[in-house]
């Protein structure tokens, strides 16, 4: 199967792929196709060359960018004698909701014009059903901690858990399979009385103070908000933050320009 029938493959199937190609330098048109957790297929002419773009490829791939970079002949950084253009074609990020309450349904909602492939979650199946979330890509009927089981594998830094159920035993077993994720978001929601006596359940559940620092929680940014649409929105706000790496203040409070590059 040639390169370009593999890449069709997979993006049939909605896996995540990226292809290198060498754009200017010596072996121009050298295709790399690279997929997580499988060898690369094709070379763009060296070795070396390979094995370090198909490292940075991945990690593109795991942020869902697109662009050139730039190497010597062997993949050395710093260099410029050949340019490599890596398109990657990543799925939707997810977005894991877990509790079928009030703001779950804002939530999807806001989410959804994100661009998420949004999963609600609970155990409770008289609540969780696709009546309540018509908007949500999948409705799921079981605990939190068991969907992580399954699926948690698949999480990235481009992916958001938001546990809204503000009940311990949801909340901790969830929580804990969260954190054994590379999911970039976590967050919980909760009064500031709720998070602490839930902060003092995950430490007797083992999790230690970088794991605690993870969840953002109480969730959502400081805005206001009050409906569970504004919640929502809050939600959202916070993790588009946490993606970029900038601290949240009004525009005409920050000098340079508006749309910086992401970090």
């Amino acid at each position: 199967m040639n390169l370009f029938d593999r890449l069709a493959e997979e993006l049939r199937a909605e896996r995540p792929v990226a292809l290198a190609t060498v754009v200017s330098g010596p072996g121009v048109g050298g295709k790399l196709l690279v997929r997580p957790g499988v060898d690369p297929e094709g070379s763009l002419g060296d070795e070396d060359l390979d094995r370090v773009v198909a490292r940075d490829t991945i990690a593109e791939l795991d942020a869902g960018r697109s662009g050139a970079r730039h190497y010597g002949p062997h993949g050395e950084a710093r260099q410029d004698e050949i340019t490599v253009f890596i398109e990657s074609f990543a799925p939707p990020p997810r977005m894991l909701i877990f509790g079928a309450v009030d703001f779950t349904a804002s939530l999807v909602r806001v989410a959804k014009v994100l661009g998420y492939r949004v999963t609600v979650c609970d155990a409770r199946e008289v609540f969780a059903t696709k009546l309540r979330f018509p908007f949500a890509d999948e409705v799921v009927v079981d605990w939190p901690h068991r969907l992580l089981e399954r699926v948690g594998d698949t999480l990235s830094q481009r992916d958001a858990v938001c546990v809204l159920t503000h009940d311990h035993k949801f909340d901790v077993p969830a929580l804990t399979a969260a954190l054994a994720t590379k999911a970039g978001y976590i967050g919980a929601m909760g009064s500031r009385r709720t998070t602490d006596e839930r902060n003092k359940r995950l430490e007797e559940a083992g999790v230690d103070a970088a794991g605690l620092a993870r969840i953002q929680a109480p969730i959502g940014l400081d805005i206001g908000a009050r409906t569970p649409e504004e919640t929502a929105v809050s939600i959202c706000a916070e993790i588009i933050a946490s993606h970029t790496g900038h601290r949240a203040r009004p525009l005409r409070e920050v000098d340079g320009p508006i749309h910086a590059p992401r970090a």
